[in-house]
């Protein structure tokens, strides 16, 4: 497996796959192809569909800004791609094609060249299945984020703690903004709203729900709106993760060292479903985004706590069993609706599923590496209009009419 500095990534959204990837991508080809006086990118399956409300063109056009070039949207029903989010780069010198390659947007902010190796990207782990990594570490009496330094050296936490500090930032910055999100829905930003709403006589549970689904709405509205966030394992599903590690710092006051052990545990769980299955929204449906994002916050959650392996694992597992089938289906192609408030239950979904682990992990039938491989499969099998083409699903069906007052 690739190091835990290829999961989590600085930058900005709203969509790692759509935003992200196809910049990474256009920087590449420009680096790759400098002499060339003319370039043609097209775009495929779900980056057509949902490019323009991804931003997946000024993305691109941005790092081509000074040169000449033609930006197509391609068909968002061809067959036989070598990957949902496909891109064809030509360069052009005096009218003779210099390069023609495509180059898929695979998830997370990732790429690869098609023919090509992976970019800069080296397996640094010796186990690629939880289960294999599970005897390792029971048989060498080391917990999974003692497991994380051993295969990525110590250096991996400062880098966590940039990646936190990243994360914080995301939700502070969502707080301390209101009004309306560009796109076209209209949909208001509501995390300052969610945060300043406690009563005198409020449950402990319901501030809880509230102030977790303040963070995670936050993190997720900044990321909607263009902002700086870190991709966990995506941009689309950014503020599982965070919402919830800053709630239990706050409530319980975590140190930041714990809460590093934490993402690195988090991040372990997000690397297998990486390698094993998929992160991408268009490869498998949003129980690869969020689903996986509940994942990985559900077994942080655990290691916050210094549960056993077993218990990770169960609590890993169980949020993602419960979001399998789960469609991606963004309303006028924007990451908003649903993206925004299902962030925030999956946030509080990861609490629930620490909660079970903490009594039934010792009954379990389903193991982590088996959902991730029922994910996968079903990922597979969805239509395609349910895989972020905003062809199916709300996006569909939603007429623009407000509910409510």
């Amino acid at each position: 497996m690739k190091s835990l500095r290829y999961l989590y990534k600085i930058g900005r959204g709203p969509s790692s796959s759509h935003t992200m990837g196809p910049d990474k991508a256009a920087r590449y080809f420009l680096n790759a192809y400098p002499e060339a006086d003319r370039y043609q990118v097209t775009l495929f399956g779900s980056l057509s569909g949902t490019g323009k409300g991804h931003k997946t063109d000024e993305a691109i056009l941005d790092v081509f800004e000074g040169r000449e070039i033609e930006l197509i949207f391609g068909s968002a029903d061809v067959t036989g791609l070598p990957h949902e989010n496909t891109m064809q780069f030509i360069a052009y010198k005096e009218g003779k094609v210099l390069a023609d390659e495509r180059i898929l947007s695979v998830g997370g902010g990732q790429i690869v060249i098609e023919g090509k190796p992976e970019l800069s990207e080296e397996d640094i782990y010796q186990h690629s299945t939880f289960s294999e990594i599970a005897d390792y570490c029971m048989s060498h009496s080391i917990r999974l984020s003692e497991y994380v330094e051993e295969n990525e050296g110590a250096e991996i936490w400062p880098f966590l703690h940039e990646i936190w500090k990243a994360m914080k930032q995301s939700i502070y910055a969502g707080l301390s903004t209101h009004g309306t999100l560009d796109g076209g829905l209209g949909v208001e930003r509501k995390a300052q709203f969610l945060y300043n709403q406690s009563h005198i006589d409020e449950s402990d549970i319901t501030r809880e729900n509230r102030l977790v689904c303040a963070y995670a709405f936050a993190a997720s509205e900044q990321n909607a709106g263009g902002g700086v966030v870190v991709t966990a394992p995506t941009c689309g599903a950014c503020a599982v993760l965070p919402s919830v590690l800053k709630y239990m710092q706050d409530k319980r006051h975590f140190s930041d060292d714990d809460i590093c052990r934490a993402l690195a545990v988090g991040g372990l769980i997000g690397n297998l479903v990486k390698t094993n299955a998929s992160i991408s929204g268009a490869e498998c449906g949003c129980q690869a985004e969020i689903g996986t994002a509940c994942s990985m916050a559900a077994a942080a959650l655990c290691e916050l706590f210094h549960m056993g392996i077993g218990q990770i694992e169960y609590a890993a597992e169980v949020a993602m069993e419960h979001m399998l089938g789960l469609t991606c289906d963004p309303v006028c192609g924007l990451v908003q609706i649903p993206c925004i408030e299902r962030n925030a239950v999956a946030a509080m979904r990861a609490i629930n599923a620490l909660s079970l682990a903490n009594f039934l992990s010792t009954t379990r039938k389903i193991s982590f590496d088996t959902v991730v491989e029922t994910m996968y499969r079903t990922g597979k099998d969805l239509n395609s209009i349910y895989r972020e083409t905003s062809q199916g699903g709300l996006a569909a069906v939603y007429t623009g009419r407000n509910i409510g007052s």
